[in-house]
């Protein structure tokens, strides 16, 4: 089976998100690589990020979460990775996801794919940003986000 990488900085992982990995888990050896980007300041820590997605993904056999920084040609390369995994939820997302798709052809190794999974349509809408707005508005989350995730932004955002 292809070995391939799905990544993001899921601050914080969405149920979007997990319907992306379920459904690439039966395509390929997925791992799911948690970007550190230390110009952008994040709700959570990598390592939450982490453990959030490891404890989502806990009954996938063949899925496996790593966190890496840097350029995603290069992690690539290191780990000898044959297919990009990206999500679409509608068509802005797919002007984006195009544009660097033709930037990462430059920069991959030959034979390296990028594939695009579209997003289900009751997902369509699900973006970490507006949960991370809802939540710090005291809304509720539920059904947006896996469990662990709700309670950790509930913890954050109302202090309990």
């Amino acid at each position: 089976m292809k070995k391939a990488l799905y990544t993001g900085s899921f601050d914080p992982v969405t149920i979007g998100h997990l319907d992306i990995i379920g459904r690439a888990s039966k395509l390929f050896d997925l791992t799911v690589g948690v970007v550190d980007n230390p110009q952008k300041k994040g709700l959570f820590t990598l390592d939450e990020r982490v453990d959030f997605i490891k404890e989502s993904v806990a009954d996938f056999g063949n899925v496996k979460v790593a966190e890496f920084s840097g350029l995603l040609a290069d992690y690539i390369k290191e780990e000898g990775f044959d297919v990009v995994v990206r999500g679409l939820r509608g068509m802005s997302d797919f002007e984006y996801e195009c544009n660097m798709s033709h930037m990462n052809d430059t920069l991959f190794p030959r034979g390296v794919e990028t594939v695009f999974l579209m997003g289900r349509a009751e997902y369509a809408f699900i973006c970490s940003s507006w949960v991370k707005e809802v939540a710090s508005l005291h809304g509720k989350v539920e059904g947006l986000v896996p469990e662990n995730v709700r309670l950790a932004l509930e913890k954050k955002y109302w202090r309990i």
